[in-house]
């Protein structure tokens, strides 16, 4: 037969036990009641998030001209620092970086603050080489700056012989004029730059008579705004050698031989007598109305 084994259970003991069972079921429940809370603060927050809209087409199109804007900018920045880049290479003689900054896609004809392109800042320093390196990259040996003076007419003024010949050899416009209507022969005579006035009149066809804004002529600039030296004498040989009107007077109607005489050229007085130089100025007729 079975026999019955009662347990026996103090009642204190029950209690403690039952309030330990109890303790257990409070805090899980305090636990998964956070839990709960929890995962219900999310949704809400969730909820109140905006859903992202769909852009239109337009809008989209629109950032992304946006973007390829920004990219240009950006591209023309990098090549406006090239540029800036080569002009200062050009002024500095800098042939090297000069042609590296071409390659790499810097502008051969940019044009500086003053209009300058970077042939002219070569020719303003007189760097030869780096002058003839930009003709043979292609460089716009015409281009004027502010002062209406390209490489051809500054280099003439300045006495650049070796400049002067490239560029005749380049197939420069010789008679390209300054702001005061001058050719390049006008400029170099005046200044008494004897291997410039022999380079133009033995290799252009450069009118030996232009005259200027004021009627000048080569020879009447060599005489008015030189200072009788011999260089200034060599000069007015030479025009005189070429063609040049020893009578032709200004617009003042005075002469070269009249200017060298209020001067006090006299060598320069006997060299125009001996060229036919009138003492006696004749009249220049008036046109006809």
């Amino acid at each position: 037969m079975y026999s019955r084994r009662v347990i026996v259970c103090d009642g204190g003991m029950v209690k403690k036990t039952l309030s330990f069972i109890g303790a257990v079921i409070v805090r899980k429940q305090k636990i998964l009641l956070c839990m709960l809370l929890g995962l219900l603060m999310t949704v809400v927050a969730c909820d109140k998030q905006e859903e992202p809209e769909s852009k239109p087409v337009h809008v989209k199109n629109e950032k992304k001209k946006e973007q390829y804007k920004e990219e240009e900018v950006k591209e023309e920045k990098s090549i406006n620092l090239m540029d800036k880049q080569l002009l200062l290479s050009a002024t500095l003689g800098d042939t090297e970086t000069a042609m590296k900054l071409i390659q790499d896609g810097a502008n051969i004809n940019i044009e500086g603050d003053n209009g300058e392109t970077p042939i002219l800042a070569a020719t303003y320093q007189n760097h030869v080489e780096t002058v003839k390196a930009l003709i043979d990259a292609g460089a716009n040996i015409e281009v004027k700056d502010e002062k209406k003076s390209n490489p051809f007419l500054y280099a003439s003024r300045e006495g650049y012989t070796d400049i002067v010949k490239l560029l005749i050899a380049a197939g420069v416009n010789t008679k390209e004029t300054t702001r005061s209507g001058g050719t390049a022969l006008i400029s170099a005579s005046e200044r008494g730059h004897v291997e410039v006035v022999k380079e133009l009149l033995e290799h252009t066809d450069i009118d030996v008579n232009y005259k200027n804004d004021r009627g000048g002529t080569a020879l009447l600039e060599a005489i008015v705004l030189g200072n009788g030296s011999e260089s200034h004498k060599k000069v007015i040989q030479m025009l005189i050698e070429h063609g040049a009107d020893v009578n032709m007077a200004n617009k003042e109607n005075i002469t070269p031989l009249q200017y060298a005489e209020k001067r006090g050229f006299k060598d320069i007085a006997n060299m125009l007598r001996l060229a036919g130089a009138n003492e006696v100025v004749q009249p220049q007729p008036q046109p006809v109305e």
